[in-house]
């Protein structure tokens, strides 16, 4: 099954298909472009089908919902390395970590369920996106720096009809 999330007229604004209906989504700040001029930082999110490879989860806020996606706890010291120029660049790290990277570990509960999504990551092409995953929306969503986000529901309900083979699609609008 591909989840297809659609731009909408301003940057940052988007709706996603779920079970036939349209529900809310934020999309980068930076809009929707191509996935060959994505780039580092630019705040776009990139145009194209995006496997889903897991589900990260924090344990200390609801735990794993029901999903076939393979999924794993974070812990306070993950992070994801998003400086082009480091060998760890696109991946999973550990925290202090020498080179630029987020913290998955997060106070505004945006990564409590994070998708993995296989953008760039087969292998990083350094400078050409990090971190695009598919997580939980601000109150306000509010736009992002490149990611998919979904209210936790509907993020909850698209795990529950997810299996291994899924995608996410970006489109622009």
């Amino acid at each position: 099954m591909i989840f297809t999330a659609r731009a909408g007229a301003k940057d940052g604004e988007g709706e996603m298909s779920l079970d036939g209906r349209g529900i809310r989504c934020a999309l980068g700040r930076g809009g929707v472009t191509p996935a060959a001029d994505k780039r580092e930082g630019d705040g776009a999110s990139p145009a194209g089908v995006w496997p889903i490879r897991r589900l990260l989860y924090r344990p200390d806020r609801g735990g794993s919902p029901r999903t076939a996606i393979p999924a794993a706890p974070i812990a306070p010291d993950d992070g994801w390395c998003d400086a082009p120029d480091d060998p760890a660049y696109n991946r999973p790290v550990k925290r202090p970590y020498p080179a630029s990277q987020e913290a998955m570990w997060r106070d505004d509960g945006v990564y409590d369920l994070v998708v993995v999504l296989g953008h760039n990551d087969d292998p990083p092409k350094p400078g050409m996106g990090s971190c695009i995953f598919l997580h939980l929306a601000r109150p306000d969503f509010s736009p992002t720096e490149g990611c998919v986000a979904l209210a936790r529901p509907d993020l909850e309900a698209l795990l529950a009809e997810a299996r291994p083979g899924d995608a996410v699609e970006i489109r622009g609008g």
